[in-house]
């Protein structure tokens, strides 16, 4: 064997791999497609696992205040505030208010848009079967 000296494991000859640049405009060969700011939000609100929790306390479609969210996730009001404004922000959440308090909810329709530009996009930067 090639490289194989006394007390020496075998060394196995690798051929040199071609390097292929990548295709102009993000992954495969379809023209650059573009995400748009309201989709990356969504994206970036989705991006932490405690503002996935506080989504969760949402199912149902019910309303919940910035004091309830805190409460319920064991962590300050002020944090649940500024994760309840980013999820909104992504267009996840929507709000209300009622004198001092502030409601949130889903916004359903706001997610079915972000989910079809991010389908739109994908299949548009990487179509299914490639």
């Amino acid at each position: 064997m090639l490289g194989a000296h006394l007390g020496e494991e075998p060394v196995a000859m690798v051929e040199p791999v071609e390097k292929v640049a990548p295709a102009p405009g993000g992954c495969g060969a379809a023209p650059a497609a573009q995400l748009g700011a309201g989709a990356r939000e969504f994206l970036k609100a989705l991006a932490s696992e405690q503002r996935q929790q506080m989504l969760e306390l949402f199912a149902g479609g019910i309303e919940l205040t910035v004091g309830t969210v805190a409460e319920r996730l064991g962590v300050a009001q002020s944090n649940a505030s500024q994760q309840l404004a980013l999820l909104r922000r992504g267009g996840l959440l929507t709000s209300r208010r009622d004198g001092k308090q502030v409601f949130y909810r889903i916004d359903s329709a706001a997610v079915d848009r972000s989910l079809a530009e991010l389908r739109a996009y994908l299949h548009t930067c990487c179509p299914p079967g490639n």
